[in-house]
């Protein structure tokens, strides 16, 4: 196929390599005409590196570069073309004014797709003579190692523009997933499930940044906790595309942004390009440190048998009566609840009661909730015991359910909302979601881990704890539940 890409910054240069690695001839125009030789000259020495490594042959490198070559213009003729790539800056009108340019002097076959990562593509054709010939392809950067790229059709796109599109990206390597033409598509949208519920965290003051990162990748094994990952990606950024999404979905709750970001990004705390975010970036910064355990391993503690099993091969002395003893720590777990909760239930003494988080109980991080009751020497202690066979133990604030379930239960509900609104194929938003997002599995299928049921009931106590309606369980869930079937299943569509 002989295609062109319009815009040669960090994109379109991806872009470019990729396609002509997979052996299409590439036209590489820009508005500034050295930029497109600068493109070349960056994809050479990339390919060079690669020929040093001995993962590309000096052969395959200069016949990649072969197949790139310079054209006079964005709107430079071409009879032959079949499709062109737009990779210019995030602008609806700049891009619209570059369509119609190619529209004066391409052929009707040529198929027009844009990278847009935010603008609505049915908007965009709009602007356009013929909008059929129109589709989003959005890709990721690095775009050779990101195997992703989203097809998202305008209302007015030919179904055979999709097809053609969705061939090309597989044939090319990489996952083609059709997506529907919602704000943010696909995986910015499902993206808003682990950094919303973050910031709603920090907001309560249940943990600060360091820590909830920490219990994101120790107990969610997450590659990345949400705070490193926003001053990676730019909190501008990421602050924009969270406004974006949840003006677009008309102001829906699961989506809602924090008060926390304005005046954050006013301020310039963007993260590692401004040199200080959430954390700082300077140099000789370093990352804050954990406390260390210095609480007494050897007090006794009472807790119920679900998690008697885990403390006991590390040695704790465990109390077997029906209640505690007077020098016991009470160690409750939560799912969706609080401990103090459980305190006024069953009557547990408050200043000697403190939470567990299930889910951390397998993992290398333990999870530890204390209430505004809890007695200081009992929190130190209950780390200690926790810590026991060589745990990591992070001590957080009293809230319903605990970080790490709140934030896996955004996750997945944001995930099953996008296929109750049929955006994309339950297989399609896990494959996407798993390779976009780099998460240790796709967020249906991690659902299905913990089972739709135990999913449902969290979903349900954390709506009921705290009364907001970003926790009220989808449809999909709750069906699937309710049916046992599995979140990833599309089930029988009228």
């Amino acid at each position: 196929m002989r295609i062109r890409i319009v815009g040669t910054g960090v994109m379109g240069r991806g872009i470019a390599q990729w396609a002509a690695t997979a052996g299409h001839t590439v036209e590489l125009a820009d508005a500034r005409p050295a930029s497109v030789d600068e493109a070349i000259t960056f994809i050479r020495g990339l390919l060079d590196r690669s020929v040093r490594k001995g993962r590309t042959t000096a052969a395959d490198a200069e016949a990649i570069t072969g197949r790139l070559v310079p054209v006079d213009g964005p709107a430079a003729r071409g009879d032959d073309l079949e499709l062109v790539i737009e990779a210019v800056r995030e602008d609806l009108g700049t891009k619209a004014e570059l369509f119609g340019d190619l529209e004066r002097v391409l052929p009707t076959t040529t198929m027009f797709a844009t990278n847009t990562s935010s603008l609505p593509i049915t908007q965009l054709a709009a602007e356009l003579a013929d909008p059929s010939r129109l589709c989003g392809l959005h890709f990721f950067n690095p775009v050779p190692l990101m195997r992703l790229v989203e097809v998202i059709p305008g209302a007015k796109t030919r179904p055979e523009v999709v097809t053609a599109l969705s061939t090309f990206v597989a044939d090319t390597g990489h996952r083609a997933v059709v997506v529907a033409d919602t704000p943010g598509f696909l995986v910015n949208h499902a993206g808003r499930g682990l950094v919303t519920e973050a910031l709603a965290l920090l907001e309560e003051r249940v943990a600060e940044p360091a820590d909830l990162d920490r219990i994101a990748r120790d107990v969610l094994d997450l590659r990345m906790g949400p705070f490193e990952l926003m001053d990676l990606t730019g909190l501008d950024v990421t602050a924009a595309v969270i406004d974006s999404i949840w003006h677009g979905f008309r102001y829906a709750e699961r989506l809602r942004p924090s008060f926390l970001t304005p005046n954050r990004v006013a301020a310039g705390l963007h993260g590692r390009k401004t040199g200080r975010g959430w954390f700082d970036y300077h140099d000789g910064a370093e990352p804050p440190a954990e406390p260390p355990v210095a609480g007494d391993a050897s007090r006794p503690v009472w807790t119920p048998e679900t998690v008697r099993d885990a403390l006991a091969d590390t040695g704790a002395e465990l109390e077997s009566g029906e209640t505690p003893t007077e020098a016991a720590i009470v160690l409750v777990p939560t799912w969706g609840t609080t401990v103090a909760a459980s305190v006024a239930e069953h009557g547990h003494p408050a200043a000697r009661t403190v939470g567990v988080d299930p889910l951390s109980l397998a993992t290398p991080r333990r999870v530890l909730a204390v209430t505004p009751a809890t007695d200081p020497t009992v929190a130190r202690d209950a780390r200690a015991v926790l810590a026991l066979g060589g745990h990591q133990v992070t001590a957080v604030r009293d809230t319903a359910g605990s970080p790490a379930q709140r934030l896996i239960a955004s996750i997945v509900a944001v995930a099953t909302a996008i296929a109750e609104r049929g955006i994309a194929e339950p297989a399609d938003i896990d494959a996407a979601v798993t390779a976009g997002l780099g998460y240790p599995v796709g967020p249906l299928a991690w659902g299905d881990r913990i089972g739709a049921r135990e999913l449902l009931t969290l979903q349900r106590n954390l709506h009921a704890t705290t009364g907001d309606p970003r926790y009220r369980p989808t449809r999909w869930l709750t069906e699937r539940a309710q049916l046992g079937l599995s979140l990833t299943d599309a089930g029988t569509a009228p």
